[in-house]
């Protein structure tokens, strides 16, 4: 008699296994190495990628190409994940690591098909990893920190490195100094949050500019606002999340009056509580108010009387930039606003960039902070350009903390000293790509079986009314 078979999976589902499949999944690998191959090195092009949405982005970041990719195929995910962590470890070789992972699953590729197991394979792969990472740090060169002239020197090289494969290749001069000059105005946690990277639309990418500490565009302002002074020597600043307006007083409340007095009465309380609010801001010393919520045209002009400068609708992220570099809290209040909670700056003043206004705080005592502001045409580039920096920002920051040399000079077709040629990166990034894509390359190595759940369906409910009728129609 025949065993009653056992039926495990849902109805649908798709199942594959054995050699058939794991080669499968590594041709999976190798189209998704495709479409980032052409981006790698000085000589990468560009894709332009358009979104379901018709939103076009041009970029040869591997780790933003991959993102935008709609990618359904289990294994192929595997390469775009490890390039989302390559690029949040290290900021830069997110290309190298998908290429490095398919080119490994490449060259195993064939002893899959002649049925060597995958477990020999990946303690191959271990073994080899273990080597690659040795030699890498016995050929590391140390950024020593004693020389700051010789340090720096090392850090700009090391940026054009990351920029030379970028849309601003011929400017990397340029902008890797800045990004060595922005790297080295933090303190010795190198937070990559107290860089600001604003984009002013117009001008040359020449034009773009460092500033030594927080800015903001201007944000908008009632009327009034072209009264209030726009520059203080060591103002202090009320950062706030309070509604500086009348309408904010109104609260779901019914108040029934019966005389024009009693009317009047509730419209002086309205006024009395919104001027108390703004005689504590006064009272406090502050001479710069910003707040996360609206600044009405009453409390613009009562700053205005008093040669105080206010600013609604700030961006929280901008607002926290601001408390982390000029000190004070955000307060939700202004009952218990007094000095010990203010900020405080060197300068502060408001300036025209381009057709934007932009308010700057410099001298910032709290923690040492910068904001990079970019100039160019499209809006594509410029957003590229932010990207291109973001790497090169990584780079110099990984190479401060991290502390025989021959290869392909593409340029001229040959090989060169890459030392001399300042062709250089953090051991770091080597290292975590090499470890990634080793990583990687074993997981994909080591699936068996690939299952398929089918698309659960959920059954539409009837429709409104019917089923449950009070009577029958004659």
């Amino acid at each position: 008699m025949m065993p009653t078979p056992v039926i495990l999976l849902k109805e649908g589902t798709d199942s594959s296994q054995g050699i058939p499949q794991l080669v499968s999944n590594i041709s999976a690998c190798q189209v998704i190495a495709e479409a980032v191959r052409t981006t790698l090195g000085p000589r990468g092009m560009d894709k332009l990628i358009v979104d379901g949405r018709g939103k076009a982005t041009i970029s040869n970041d591997g780790a933003t190409i991959l993102k935008l990719l709609d990618v359904v195929h289990p294994a192929a995910k595997t390469l775009v994940d490890i390039a989302k962590s390559q690029d949040a470890e290290v900021g830069d070789g997110t290309t190298s690591v998908t290429l490095l992972a398919a080119e490994f699953l490449k060259q195993v590729k064939p002893y899959v098909e002649e049925g060597l197991h995958p477990q020999i394979i990946i303690r191959a792969f271990h073994t080899a990893t273990q080597l690659a990472v040795n030699k890498i740090k016995e050929i590391a060169v140390t950024v020593k920190k004693e020389d700051k002239v010789e340090q720096r020197k090392l850090l700009e090289k090391c940026a054009m490195t990351a920029l030379s494969s970028k849309l601003i290749s011929q400017q990397k001069a340029f902008f890797a100094k800045m990004v060595v000059d922005a790297v080295m105005m933090l303190d010795d946690l190198l937070q990559l949050k107290m860089i600001g990277i604003k984009k002013v639309q117009g001008g040359a990418l020449e034009e773009s500019q460092l500033v030594a500490g927080v800015a903001f565009k201007k944000t908008f302002s009632y009327a009034g606002f072209e009264m209030q002074p726009k520059k203080y020597h060591n103002p202090m600043i009320a950062l706030l999340n309070v509604e500086l307006e009348l309408k904010a007083e109104k609260d779901n409340a019914e108040i029934r009056v019966h005389t024009v007095e009693d009317y009047q009465a509730i419209v002086d309380a309205e006024w009395n509580i919104l001027y108390d609010k703004l005689e504590r801001i006064h009272h406090s010393g502050a001479k710069v108010v910003l707040s996360k919520l609206p600044i009405g045209d009453v409390a613009t002009q009562y700053f205005a009387d008093r040669d105080m400068f206010c600013a609604g609708r700030v961006l929280e992220e901008d607002l926290k930039r601001t408390m982390m570099a000029c000190g004070g809290s955000i307060q939700t209040s202004v009952n218990a606003l007094s000095s010990d909670v203010l900020g405080r700056c060197q300068v502060f003043e408001e300036t025209q960039i381009g057709g934007e206004r932009y308010n700057f705080f410099k001298g910032c005592p709290k923690a040492k902070t910068c904001t990079i502001i970019l100039r160019g045409g499209a809006e594509q580039f410029m957003e590229e350009t932010e990207r291109s920096l973001h790497d090169a920002i990584m780079i110099v920051r990984r190479a401060i903390k991290g502390g025989m040399w021959y290869g392909v000079d593409i340029n001229n077709e040959d090989i060169a000293d890459n030392f001399e040629a300042f062709v250089w990166e953090p051991a770091m990034v080597r290292i975590n790509a090499l470890t990634a894509a080793s990583e990687a390359a074993c997981l994909i190595v080591s699936v068996d079986e690939t299952i398929k759940n089918p698309r659960s369906t959920v059954d539409v409910p009837p429709a409104a009314g019917r089923g449950r009728g009070r009577g029958h129609l004659h």
